[in-house]
């Protein structure tokens, strides 16, 4: 009989990785509920703690931090699970030398956010402008996760040499596409902070190219969307079947899907730059076809996760055209949460759509619509997927099971987080529409009847902030609970097989080399010009600015 335990050396790096996540979580969640309450009219900060510090440090913990952290622990676990068992001693201190560069770099970057020198939103837009140690510390969690990717890949090579002729594990190879999508989409973020905001922080330039420091975080930007999703499509894809009980639909579907992220969410960045000038619209146009064309596997996503539920349930005795849905464990918050994280992906979806369409761009760009959207794709698809997975990941690492008790407890605080969202981020959408501007504390745009009648919603975005927030303390305690419950029967990591039925999975799909290649040309075709045109010409420049 296989022996079940993780080895402890790997579930030591992996949960160091998934606690610092949700450490990052419950600090990004007060400056966000605090952010809310302000919005909304409901506190005054105190003169040490400014509106603008709180947006940046809830921007940058939650969206960088807490994802990064939870993601690079999360493919460490899977990658050992299915490449041999247990991480290689070389690759495991990779894992720990980009742990601590990350870990370094969060520390030092939040001081600066907390201590007002880094008060420059999510974004960090030039001109404006934060201490050189902010930037630097953002370069170091860049460096720390390069790392960690040479070490998954590290891994998979090995792996690949000694089964030579194989097919790779699908977690495997989903974890490795994820990372390949990470280390080209950081080039562009890396070589902005490097080339251009620490030399200029420090003043040894005067000025800074503010559209290509714009296009080189976009660069970033959007594939940072996917680098979120890809893991939480991982979970989809083999680990919710296995805990239903099912099997995987079509390991080559999921497979085709991982590469299709990997060639159409990188070379898009421009479709974020629709409203800015200087950017010819062939190009912005050429990216939004290229942005559409991301669509096509996430509605592969979807039609395979659906087909593997009904599957399933059909396999049960289910009748009829829904007759499946009974059949599946709704009351498994290993299921639950995830399977409520693909079903709130349908409208995040919708809305990325229309943030993508140039006309319709025009209408909500820069408003709280942008904001809502956001929290639907990552603060509930991909968060209630990774609260989801917590619930069996600590289990397996600790050789702990999931408790009733504790089981409980998490579908509880799913159903708190998606309470506080509806409120939250719906309030968002609709007054969006009736054109509230994001990245702001509030105006009444002196005495305007239209702000007025933005009140209401902000309060609404209060309250659903502080429901969310409580979800967030929930969460905070179910993770210590789930590390302090009793031993006992070892939980086995959860990888589900692929169908009898699902066909051969071609060689092809793990060429990498052609993979790799296509992307590089498509980002060749998409940025060269453009970026050419930015560098010489008459190229707009302009000094910092500390606004704050």
């Amino acid at each position: 009989m296989k022996d079940k335990r993780f080895d402890p050396k790997d579930s030591k790096l992996i949960l160091a990785h998934v606690l610092l996540a949700f450490a990052a979580l419950l600090i990004g969640g007060i400056a966000g509920v605090l952010q809310g309450l302000v919005r909304g009219g409901l506190i005054t900060l105190p003169s040490l703690i400014g509106y603008y510090e709180l947006l940046t440090a809830h921007g940058v913990l939650m969206a960088l931090i807490f994802t990064t952290y939870f993601i690079i622990g999360f493919l460490y676990s899977g990658v050992a699970s299915t490449l041999g068992g247990k991480l290689l001693p070389h690759v495991r201190k990779m894992g720990w030398i980009g742990y601590w560069l990350m870990t370094i770099g969060t520390l030092v970057g939040t001081v600066c956010i907390l201590t007002k020198q880094a008060t420059v939103l999510y974004t960090f837009y030039a001109p404006m402008k934060a201490s050189p140690y902010f930037y630097i510390a953002l370069a170091l969690v860049v460096i720390g996760s390069w790392i960690s990717g040479f070490a998954i890949f590290t891994q998979y090579s090995s792996w690949r040499k000694q089964n030579k002729g194989k097919l790779s594990p699908l977690f495997a190879f989903m974890a490795v596409s994820t990372m390949i999508l990470w280390q080209v989409a950081t080039l562009g973020v890396a070589a902005e902070v490097v080339l251009q905001l620490i030399p200029w922080s420090f003043g040894w330039v005067d000025t800074v190219n503010v559209l290509l420091s714009r296009t080189l975080f976009w660069f970033f930007g959007h594939p940072l969307v996917y680098f979120w999703l890809m893991p939480a499509y991982i979970c989809w894809y083999v680990v919710i079947p296995k805990i239903i009980g099912g099997k995987i639909f079509s390991d080559s579907l999921a497979r085709l899907s991982f590469i299709l992220f990997i060639l159409f969410s990188v070379p898009v960045g421009f479709h974020h730059q629709l409203m800015e000038p200087g950017i010819p619209s062939f190009w912005k146009y050429l990216q939004v076809v290229l942005t559409f064309m991301v669509i096509v596997p996430s509605l592969m996503t979807a039609f395979s996760m659906f087909a593997t539920f009904e599957m399933y349930g059909r396999s049960k005795g289910a009748k009829g055209l829904f007759g499946w849905l009974k059949f599946l464990p709704w009351g498994d918050v290993r299921f639950f949460g995830p399977f409520v994280g693909m079903l709130i992906f349908i409208p995040a979806g919708a809305g990325g759509i229309i943030n993508a369409s140039n006309q319709m761009n025009a209408v909500v760009h820069n408003t709280l619509f942008i904001t809502g959207h956001f929290h639907l794709t990552v603060a509930t698809s991909v968060a209630l997927t990774f609260f989801g997975i917590m619930y069996w990941l600590i289990p397996v690492m600790m050789g702990r099971p999931l408790t009733k008790k504790m089981n409980k407890l998490g579908i509880i605080q799913v159903i708190i987080w998606c309470v506080g969202m509806l409120f939250m981020s719906g309030a968002m959408h609709w007054v969006g529409l009736l054109g509230a501007p994001r990245r702001t504390q509030g105006t009444d745009y002196n005495g305007s009847a239209e702000a007025a009648g933005w009140i209401p919603y902000n309060v609404t975005m209060a309250i659903g902030g502080t429901i969310l927030f409580i979800g967030v303390l929930l969460m905070i305690y179910n993770v210590i609970a789930l590390m302090r419950s009793p031993r006992g029967e070892t939980e086995e990591y959860p990888i589900a097989e692929a169908s009898e039925h699902s066909g051969e999975t071609p060689k092809l799909l793990e060429r990498w080399g052609v993979w790799i290649g296509i992307t590089v040309v498509l980002i060749l075709v998409a940025y060269t010009l453009p970026v050419i045109d930015m560098i010489g010409g008459d190229v707009v420049t302009s000094p910092g600015f500390k606004t704050w």
